[in-house]
């Protein structure tokens, strides 16, 4: 059995966001959240886009249909992948097993996003300041 394998992922001075965040007025939180969203549903029209589907599956149940979105801290954190235990395969799709190679689509789909995040966040705060 392949093993799950998380890369960590360490963000320093998270409270101190936080805290300044909070100093904020509303509508940049609210710019900050759209551009949240928009960049997670980029990730997961990707993802919809590229994950391989077995087209031989007679239940009709693809990862494609069940990629999904999940929301904390009021909007500014999003979750994006497959949550449901049926699911679970993803991981072996994504990350491969010993016996069939990876066929990522989550991780490039994040990588691909990441260079229009700072840009979706930069022009939302200037949005609300003009």
């Amino acid at each position: 059995m392949a093993r799950r394998s998380r890369a960590p992922v360490t963000i320093t001075g998270l409270d101190r966001l936080r805290k300044r965040l909070q100093d904020l007025p509303d509508e940049i939180e609210a710019g900050l959240v759209k551009a949240v969203q928009e960049s997670a549903e980029a990730v997961r029209d990707d993802v919809r886009r590229t994950v391989p589907v077995d087209a031989r599956g007679d239940d009709g149940h693809h990862l494609r249909d069940s990629v999904a979105i999940r929301y904390r801290e009021g909007g500014l954190v999003a979750e994006v992948g497959w949550f449901d235990p049926d699911d679970s395969y993803a991981t072996y799709l994504e990350y491969g097993t010993r016996r069939r190679p990876a066929q990522p689509s989550l991780v490039p789909a994040f990588e691909r996003e990441r260079r229009q995040y700072e840009a979706r966040l930069t022009e939302e705060v200037r949005r609300v300041l003009r």
